[in-house]
């Protein structure tokens, strides 16, 4: 087979990477179509020309190219989703948030820099984009108690969340990503905490800046916020049998209302013959009991997430299907939909207890919504149901997608959500800490770690098997295995030596401190164009030679290349993050541009000044 120059497969590899990048960055192609792409044409490029040394020998087999599909940094992110995931599902940060929220009645602006801060340090420690999720409802009660714009508050919260990406190993999968491709080059694996410092610095001065500047020069879109449906306040009547061995029995109101039915409204309690009017103090539940309240949906599923064993109340006694009973009793199975029913249903004008909803569909309705005036009844059974009523229904996620072929209900499915199984969250607490103690002192590999965290939350049931492979995001996926291929195949022909000589060559007489600068500047910029982990990985090996060729410690390049590579502001496509908090903000394109660019400068600027005083350049 013809031996073909290496400086052709330099060049070869150049134009993949050229067409890889326009492929990323065009969004008219699909993420996983371009990755494969990749894949497949190293495989061809190599397996027609391979790379082989003087005495014959292949330098990039197929192994060496997939080797980044099964990179133990590649299998520690898609891990750490999975444990991410884990408490999400649980809730496990439902309690803290609570507080904070508590903060804000007195101290908002207080609230908002502890919240900015708590969303910091965890990042650090946890996967971005669930911290964002589950930060974004509180942020928009901050932005409504103090009369503010959410525009303000959510690019701030984005931000908050990669700066303390950039503080510790498991922070950012960018940072794993790293890790791998300088092991990958010869270097010696990064400690948790080896880059703490200037990453905290970094973070400190990104934060007081999305504090105090970011709020003053993002747009105030307060009139757009009519066109937003705002449905967190929409009240269901529910009706609930108080089971003989449910939480409530015993349970005495305090100031009205009962502690397991926060934030609920009572209407009445029906207790045989016999109907209880507010106010209920001194009143106790007992078995049998049926209490009719109105309450939104988050207060109702608070209610169940805390205590699943309520669930059993809404199926009668005499049920034909009593097996279900115990299927609703395992809440971290359970979904939560609203349907609205159809305007030519069997089941208008006809009551609850008559259309054996459960019987038929498997799933139980909760509750009752009617858009054109508040239902007054004695009871929510008796309520006859009119066309364009919402039905709150509950019941396993497969049997909820069935109603999609219901003729009677039109399911709406963006209203589907699954109940977080908040009486499992010590465990994940409890997994997350293990996790990160383990992999922090050096107990366990970091790889083993978590791996270990994901599959004791699926056996600990915080999550079960379907719920766990949906968290791992298959883009990421090919994207790192495509991203850690052409970084190999950088390495193996000697591209990153050729563009760490053409990089000095273009700087010559320039010290290390001035091209360490300039390095982290270019990383800056290509990081908002094309995806952090793509371009995390093809840059370290660039970094390495350019280090190597200066005789300076390659790992300080290294680090420059985590820090400048989660400088990810500019864009809304620079970090998913910033594309989560896009819709809530209202953001355009331009907004991100105003508020992220002066921040890709602040940090390049705090960098330049401190790397060299903290790594002994000067």
């Amino acid at each position: 087979m013809e031996i073909v120059g290496s400086v052709y497969h330099i060049w070869a590899v150049f134009a993949l990477i050229a067409v890889a990048i326009f492929a990323f960055a065009n969004e008219q192609v699909e993420l996983e179509i371009s990755s494969i792409g990749v894949i497949a044409a190293l495989l061809l490029l190599f397996h027609f020309y391979p790379l082989v040394d003087e005495s014959g020998t292949n330098l990039l087999t197929p192994t060496q190219i997939l080797a980044g599909i099964a990179d133990p940094a590649l299998i520690t992110v898609l891990s750490l989703l999975v444990v991410g995931q884990g408490i999400v599902r649980t809730g496990a940060l439902e309690q803290p948030i609570r507080r904070l929220v508590t903060l804000r009645r007195h101290h908002p602006i207080l609230a908002i820099a502890v919240v900015l801060a708590a969303v910091l340090v965890i990042s650090a420690f946890m996967n971005n984009t669930p911290v964002v999720v589950i930060f974004i409802p509180l942020m928009t009660a901050l932005a409504e108690r103090m009369h503010r714009s959410t525009s303000t508050l959510m690019i701030p919260l984005s931000y908050a969340s990669i700066l303390g990406g950039m503080t510790t190993l498991i922070g950012s999968s960018t940072n794993l990503l790293v890790m791998a491709a300088a092991t990958q080059a010869g270097q010696p694996k990064i400690g948790f905490f080896d880059f703490t410092i200037p990453g905290a610095v970094l973070a400190f001065f990104g934060l007081i800046y999305a504090l105090v500047v970011i709020p003053r020069i993002l747009p105030d879109r307060t009139s757009m916020k009519g066109e937003v449906v705002d449905i967190s306040g929409k009240q269901f009547i529910v009706q609930m049998e108080v089971a003989p061995d449910s939480p409530l029995v015993g349970e005495e109101a305090v100031a009205g209302q009962f502690p397991s039915l926060r934030n609920i409204t009572i209407r009445f309690i029906q207790r045989g013959e016999h109907v209880l009017l507010p106010p209920f103090d001194g009143i106790t539940l007992k078995p049998a009991d049926a209490v009719v309240f109105a309450g939104t949906r988050k207060s109702i599923t608070e209610a169940f997430s805390d205590n699943p064993q309520i669930l059993q109340g809404f199926l009668e006694p005499d049920s034909p299907n009593a097996e279900a009973v115990e299927e609703l009793g395992n809440v971290q199975e359970q979904t939560l939909a609203e349907a609205v029913v159809a305007p030519a249903s069997r089941m208008i004008g006809r009551a609850l207890y008559q259309i054996s909803f459960h019987y038929r569909t498997r799933c139980v309705v909760i509750g009752i919504q009617r858009r054109s005036r508040m239902i007054r009844t004695s009871r929510m059974t008796d309520i006859r149901l009119e066309a364009g009523d919402v039905l709150l229904i509950l019941g396993n996620r497969s049997d909820i997608m069935r109603l999609r072929k219901n003729p009677d209900v039109l399911l709406m499915e963006w209203s589907t959500r699954e109940l977080p199984a908040t009486a499992l969250a010590w465990r994940a607490r409890l997994i997350f800490g293990a996790v990160v103690v383990c992999a922090a002192t050096g107990l366990l590999p970091i790889v083993v770690a978590a791996v270990c965290g994901a599959v004791a939350m699926v056996v600990s049931g915080c999550l079960n098997v379907f719920q766990a492979s949906r968290s791992i995001d298959r883009r990421i996926l090919l994207l790192i295995g495509a991203a850690l291929g052409l970084g190999a195949a950088m390495q193996a022909t000697g591209g990153a030596s050729y563009l760490a000589h053409g990089v000095l060559t273009v700087m010559m007489g320039a010290g290390p401190t001035v091209i360490l600068s300039a390095f982290f500047l270019l990383v800056a910029i290509f990081t908002n164009i094309l995806s952090n982990n793509a371009t995390a990985v093809l840059f370290t090996p660039i970094g390495i030679s350019i280090a190597q060729e200066l005789g300076v410690d390659p790992m300080i390049f290294v680090f420059a290349v985590i820090f400048a590579a989660n400088c990810s502001f500019a864009t809304p496509m620079g970090y998913q993050t910033n594309l989560l908090v896009m819709g809530p903000g209202h953001y355009k394109f331009a907004d991100f541009f105003k508020a992220g660019a002066p921040l890709v400068l602040l940090l390049w600027i705090i960098f330049s000044l401190f790397a060299p005083f903290y790594y002994g350049l000067m």
